[in-house]
């Protein structure tokens, strides 16, 4: 029974179909440990797990299907789904045109809804000095929206405004009441780093699909330097060749002029 409950539980909090080889994943330590399987050999234990889960589906998928129930489960891309039975569709379309369209916030007024959520009642001036810079568009933007409301006037030199969330804020963020949102405590454990690698794995492996092209590109840019440096060195050599050659054809010329000058003057005395 408690097995269908889980079943039931993870069914519905999916967003995605969710498999028969997900779900064994995820319940086959606790159905090895509770139904008895410890003693057997590993590769049967699971498999005898993997059986039960499966049974335990099948009876759930029953339930839902023979009892006078409005969801049921079905099979939907090689995964389960709950969703609501066909004959009801007409009621659940109806209900679904009386409901609120869904609050879209900024980065911006989410850090202020949360300044005013865990340190109501407050003020704009102490909003804006946590968040290091003003807020007093944003807040005009969460009291339009009906998240924040006004609390009275602080009694200080101005007599500034004080904030705090409104019931609407509970209802949308599914509350009973302020004490019930997470510590700090907790977010530091949630995004942690172990604990956000394990929220965020598709994020790590962008930022090594980011990294990989921009050290290829930068090994690519090195090989080019070095090519070029290369280049320039046997240029200079070239050069440097080039010169010595020169000056040594000057030199040969220089010498076979020399004989011709002394020729000359000999030739000039004997006529004398």
């Amino acid at each position: 029974m408690a097995l269908k409950g889980r079943l039931e539980a993870i069914i519905y909090a999916a967003e995605e179909p969710v498999t028969l080889d997900q779900l064994t994943l995820l319940m086959k330590e606790s159905v090895i440990q509770e139904g008895g399987l410890t003693e057997m050999e590993p590769a049967a234990a699971q498999a005898e797990a993997k059986s039960r889960i499966r049974a335990a589906l099948e009876e759930l998928i029953a339930d839902c299907d023979n009892g006078d129930r409005g969801m049921e489960i079905r099979e939907v891309a090689g995964g389960y789904r709950m969703s609501t039975k066909p004959e009801h569709h007409d009621v659940v379309k109806g209900f679904a045109k009386s409901l609120k369209p869904p609050i879209k916030l900024s980065l911006q007024a989410l850090e202020t809804l949360s300044v005013i959520a865990y340190k109501q009642p407050v003020t704009a001036p102490e909003i804006g000095e946590i968040r290091g810079v003003d807020s007093s568009g944003v807040l005009g933007t969460l009291i339009d929206k009906k998240l924040v409301t006004t609390a009275g006037r602080k009694q200080v030199i101005g007599r500034p405004i004080l904030y705090k969330t409104t019931k609407e804020f509970l209802m949308r963020f599914g509350l009973k009441d302020v004490n019930e949102l997470p510590s700090m405590e907790e977010f530091e454990k949630m995004l942690g780093g172990a604990a956000q690698e394990d929220l965020f794995p598709a994020a790590k492996e962008d930022e090594a699909k980011i990294e990989q092209p921009e050290q290829e590109a930068a090994a690519s840019g090195s090989a080019t330097a070095e090519e070029q440096a290369t280049s320039e060195q046997e240029s200079e050599e070239s050069s440097t060749e080039e010169q010595h050659a020169s000056e040594a054809t000057t030199e040969q010329s220089a010498a076979s002029e020399q004989p011709a000058e002394v020729s000359a003057e000999s030739e000039q005395r004997q006529e004398s």
